[in-house]
Formats: C-alpha cells, sequence, structure tokens
C-alpha cells in the first residue's frame, strides 16, 4: 500500500515553505502567549518575527528545509542545520494540526535524519518549549533523550540529542 505522505526538499525562501513557517510561528507563538499572557500574539509582532526568520540557514550547503505532504497538499516541514562537523541541529519541525494522528510527524523524522546523514551528521540535536508536549512525545518515541542545553536560545526549555550513527 503506497503512504498519502511525501517527502521532498524544499527551497526556503519558497512561497509553500513561507506558508508552513506563517502556520508553524503563529502557532507556537499564540501557544506561548495564551498560556504566560491570556491572549494571542499582536499581528505587528508575528509579521516582524516571521520577516526576521527567514530560514536562508536551511539552504545548502549546510542545511536542508524538507516538506511533507499528504495527498499531495502542503502539510509539514523540517529541517537541518549542520552547527559543527558532525552534528545537525533539527528546526521547524511542523505538522498542521489538522494533519496530526496521521503519521506524517515519523515521516518527516525518518526523513530529516537521513537527510542530516546526507550532510554528515553522526548526531541531531534540537530544542523546544515544556508546552509543546506533542512535539517532546514524538522525539521521545523515535529515540531522542533529554540532554544538556547546546544552544541559549531564549524560549527553549528542552534540549534533545540522537545518535544516527
Amino acid at each position: 500500500m503506497n503512504s498519502p505522505w511525501t517527502v521532498t526538499p524544499e527551497p526556503f525562501d519558497s512561497t509553500v515553505a513561507a506558508e508552513l513557517w506563517r502556520a508553524y510561528y503563529t502557532e507556537v507563538s499564540d501557544r506561548w502567549y495564551l498560556l504566560h499572557e491570556g491572549h494571542t500574539t499582536d499581528p505587528d509582532e508575528l509579521e516582524r518575527e516571521v520577516a526576521a526568520d527567514t530560514g536562508a540557514y536551511l539552504a545548502a550547503p549546510g542545511g536542508v528545509l524538507l516538506v511533507a505532504r499528504y495527498r499531495g497538499e502542503p502539510a509539514g516541514t523540517a529541517g537541518v542545520r549542520m552547527i559543527d562537523a558532525s552534528t545537525g541541529e533539527l528546526k521547524r519541525v511542523f505538522v498542521r494540526p489538522e494533519m496530526r494522528g496521521k503519521g506524517g510527524g515519523s515521516v518527516l523524522l525518518a526523513e530529516v535524519e537521513s537527510s542530516a546523514r546526507g550532510l554528515g551528521a553522526e548526531r541531531v540535536v534540537l530544542d523546544t518549549r515544556g508546552d509543546l508536549v506533542e512535539a517532546r512525545m514524538l522525539y521521545a518515541r523515535h529515540g531522542y533523550q533529554e540532554t544538556a542545553p547546546h544552544n541559549d536560545e531564549v524560549f527553549a526549555e528542552h534540549w534533545f540529542t540522537k545518535k544516527l550513527i
């Protein structure tokens, strides 16, 4: 049986990548603001933040952005960038809420890990927030282990690593 999921590399600055980045950022920002301040993200702030992080670090030769499509429709994204000669950092791992529970997160992780290996990574690292429970559960199911911080990202509350070789 063929999977309804396909995953392919996508230019970080494509229309599809931009739409998924906006959906990702809107969700994680709104969740943070609702939890901590009781309101959603200010639209002007959202536009500034989306524009400020173009995702250029996910371009070749040191990175790649992948887009997952469910029955041909863009449904998720995952990227990896090399932060040293043997370590890839996962970025923008996201599946649209209405597509969750259909295996897309697992498909994306498998493909982004393969891409990281192709870039020379022997391990991958990532950071996430405590309120992103679904993400933390996904990483744990796929063998990621909590570890010491690898960056000083202001919103990071949990750091994970996984050996690839």
